[in-house]
């Protein structure tokens, strides 16, 4: 089910924006910045899609406006209805699990480039990948209390999820970049 398409958008932004709002009241503002800022790492979604989405949530009473701030900025929350499609969502659904990698796709093609050009590619990698190895070990390491709660907790977890993801690809960099070494000795 995760692959149905809702007012032409992807199940899972619905049920993100949905967990988000059911864990505080947020803006519109303060959703994309928390997005971003948490789920953005697997799941991108910005103002032009979080916005439009609030008021298709408002209006099927999933979630509802809590209280306006300064300049009139809403807050919402999720209602009792929509933490219950949360749980469906988290009970019911089986998630898509595409991984979609331009960088990684162009090494399919690498044998097109010289050595040099691919080992330079798979350096640039790997530089990017160690660089948010780093800052997500830094995060896990950092004095945030993650049994602080069970959101802080579930948060921790999938920091995890990321750290052993990075590093595996910065240990796949390394190691396509001594095979494409062998590779040249083998070709000349």
């Amino acid at each position: 089910m995760s692959r149905v398409v809702r007012n032409s958008l992807p199940v899972s932004l619905r049920h993100g924006i949905l967990g988000l709002l059911a864990s505080r009241p947020l803006s519109g503002y303060d959703l994309t910045r928390e997005f971003d800022l948490t789920l953005g790492h697997v799941w991108s979604a910005g103002h032009s899609q979080i916005y439009p989405e609030l008021g298709r949530l408002a209006a099927e009473g999933l979630i509802e406006p809590f209280d306006s701030g300064p300049r009139g900025r809403k807050r919402y929350a999720a209602t009792k209805a929509g933490r219950a499609e949360v749980l469906r969502w988290l009970r019911e659904d089986d998630p898509g699990r595409e991984l979609r990698v331009e960088s990684l796709l162009q090494g399919f093609f690498y044998w097109m480039l010289e050595p040099a050009e691919q080992i330079a590619l798979i350096a640039r990698e790997r530089a990017r990948h160690a660089s948010k190895l780093a800052g997500y070990e830094a995060l896990a390491t950092g004095d945030i209390d993650w049994m602080a709660n069970a959101e802080q907790h579930a948060q921790r977890i999938m920091l995890e999820a990321g750290i052993r993801y990075e590093r595996g690809l910065v240990e796949w960099a390394d190691w396509a970049a001594a095979e494409v070494g062998r590779g040249a000795e083998v070709r000349s």
